[in-house]
């Protein structure tokens, strides 16, 4: 199991960009976790994968922007530990 710790900056926020990745998430398939705003205006993303190369490609696609209006200008992605999740929602 691959867990990440993901940070996205740019225009992340009031674009749908969460909902934008809970979509990806659930068509790419075999992806779980969370995404939540923070007050410093990123979105931080918590998921989880069996496959490497499924993870590669959310990481991908969220580098690109999972929205039409949003733009990711930095994507921190760091390995992670966190309780697993069954799902991929946003967190409140």
């Amino acid at each position: 199991m691959q867990k990440v710790r993901m940070i996205a900056q740019g225009r992340v926020q009031g674009v749908g960009f969460r909902w934008g990745v809970v979509t990806l998430a659930l068509e790419i398939g075999g992806i779980t976790g969370r995404v939540w705003n923070n007050d410093d205006g990123t979105v931080e993303i918590l998921a989880q994968a069996e496959s490497s190369a499924t993870m590669a490609k959310f990481i991908q696609e969220i580098r690109k922007g999972p929205t039409p209006f949003s733009k990711v200008t930095y994507l921190d992605v760091q390995m992670s530990n966190f309780s697993s999740y069954s799902d991929f929602k946003v967190a409140n």
